[in-house]
């Protein structure tokens, strides 16, 4: 078969064993400390054939020989296995519902001689989008209350190449899909085929490196984001993010999951749902 040039005969995904996986992951614990015991098998046996296919390997005994020799491939793996895609805005319904019930009740009930800030961490952050909407939610509709409440917004994740791009806030046209109308003009300024967050609501945001399975890591928090997150992790690891969540909120904190994601196990004794449909629940 004649193949046009610049197309290569090598698409469809390689298949990964269980073995291979272990393989694998026992190559990346030992060059990068990172382990895939906590994650979903399939998903990672997906993210390593697509691994290997942008780099044109289909056995994977050759692919573990280029982790175990390459300087770069471990980190590009691991940044693979980790990295989450995101919008601003994204699931539009659920911001709605933060903006009109959730958030104002945090400044309603806030004592006035309370001087520590509200903390509002999102756990996964990827690129910032989730963290930078909070921001742009606050500025645009709480201005007021911003004044005169301080509130820390706090974004981690565990890859430092994505933290990188968070702090750059310069994001594509395809990034703003479920912004509201109005909104990027206002707080983008274009420069190029890019769009780079205005310093007023930028200087809004902290992140940090930090890993969702190690406890010492958890952030005292009055909101959670921590949304298509979970779908990666196995379900007893599930459980326990959740309970760990639930031992850093504080009286009355909110945690917000992503549309496909439920509480599991224990961890749905120690929250009551505010609004089942967009999957946000109150600490108990």
């Amino acid at each position: 078969m004649k193949v046009p040039l610049g197309v290569s005969m090598f698409t469809a995904l390689p298949e990964v064993s269980d073995e291979e996986l272990a393989e694998v992951g026992a190559i990346l614990d030992r060059r990068r400390g990172f382990s895939l015991a906590v994650y979903k098998d399939a998903c990672m046996k997906r993210r390593v054939a697509i691994r290997m296919r942008s780099t044109r390997i289909s056995d994977v005994a050759v692919y573990c020989d280029l982790l175990n020799h390459s300087d770069q491939e471990p980190a590009l793996l691991q940044k693979s296995l980790t990295i989450h895609v995101s919008q601003f805005f994204r699931n539009h319904s659920v911001f709605e519902k933060l903006r009109k019930e959730v958030i104002p009740e945090f400044f309603a009930s806030r004592p006035d001689d309370r001087d520590e800030p509200l903390q509002f961490w999102c756990l996964g952050c990827a690129c910032g989008e989730e963290t930078y909407s909070l921001a742009i939610m606050l500025r645009e509709f709480f201005s007021r209350e911003i004044r005169q409440a301080r509130v820390s917004l706090l974004g981690t994740d565990i890859d430092d190449t994505t933290l990188q791009a968070a702090r750059t806030a310069e994001y594509d046209e395809g990034r703003f899909k479920e912004m509201p109308d109005g909104l990027r003009e206002r707080y983008f300024r274009q420069s190029g085929k890019l769009f780079r967050l205005i310093p007023e609501a930028r200087e809004m945001v902290h992140f940090r490196k930090a890993d969702i399975c190690d406890p010492e890591e958890y952030v005292p928090s009055d909101l959670v984001f921590c949304r298509n997150t979970l779908i990666y992790f196995t379900r007893t690891e599930q459980e326990k993010i959740l309970n760990r969540i639930a031992d850093i909120l504080k009286p009355g904190g909110i945690l917000v999951l992503g549309k496909s994601e439920v509480l599991v196990g224990n961890s749905r004794d120690r929250f009551t749902p505010i609004c089942r449909l967009e999957r946000i629940y109150r600490r108990i």
